[in-house]
């Protein structure tokens, strides 16, 4: 779990192919939050295959508006609105090395495509096509990581300090970890929100989230995994 230094060295490659030197200034500086890697382990848990869409949202908040989304089967944004999402939901949200773990899907590189610079072909938004949501899979089955600003369970804590080893959040005062949030940028500006694709980064929350629901496995025949 964490940006390693192959992939931080991937990272400078896409940026010299680029020729864009000191665009990623920024990005290298917040780096060292994604920092170190750490080994976790993971309990087998069950995570939705893409966010909660606009449809989902209003079957638990029927009253949910989202001027954002483009339709129903658009992911939903939450604002004011989150802590009656959560009251609601009978699923709770994913420990931050749960999200990395599923995201990653067994691969320990930038992404789960490889080390090579994501583009907008990796972002999806829209969950009505069957087939575009198939093809943005990773080897475990879940889509889309990445493209939307997903809330996790983690309160946020620079460089995983005093982090739990075993996935459970870490609880107490100040804003919530996000990952991902590509698609919340579009259309893109040539601004390199494919970071924000990336399997290890992440920030802090500030404004409004898509919810990934996390639930247990209904059976202890599953063994525990590491990332």
């Amino acid at each position: 779990m964490g940006l390693s230094d192959e992939e931080l060295e991937a990272v400078r490659a896409i940026e010299r192919a680029d020729d864009a030197d000191d665009d990623l200034k920024a990005f290298f500086a917040d780096a060292v939050g994604a920092r170190p890697v750490r080994e976790v382990r993971v309990e087998p848990f069950l995570i939705a295959r893409h966010p909660l869409t606009v449809a989902q949202a209003r079957h638990w908040l029927p009253e949910y508006e989202d001027s954002f989304a483009d339709s129903a089967s658009s992911t939903a944004r939450f604002e004011d609105d989150l802590d009656d999402l959560l009251a609601t939901l009978p699923f709770r949200l994913p420990s931050e090395a749960e999200w990395e773990y599923a995201a990653r899907a067994g691969t320990t590189t930038l992404t789960f495509r490889g080390n090579g610079r994501p583009d907008e072909d990796q972002v999806l938004d829209v969950f009505a096509d069957e087939e575009r949501t198939a093809a943005a899979e990773n080897a475990f089955g879940v889509a889309a990581m990445g493209s939307a600003n997903e809330i996790c369970s983690d309160v946020w804590i620079p460089h995983f300090e005093d982090a739990p080893a075993d996935a459970r959040p870490r609880t107490g005062d100040g804003p919530q970890v996000v990952r991902g949030g590509a698609g919340d940028l579009y259309p893109w500006q040539g601004c390199d929100e494919w970071l924000l694709l990336l399997s290890a980064t992440r920030d802090e929350f500030q404004d409004f989230t898509a919810v990934r629901p996390v639930a247990p496995v209904p059976s202890s025949q599953y063994s525990s995994r590491s990332s």
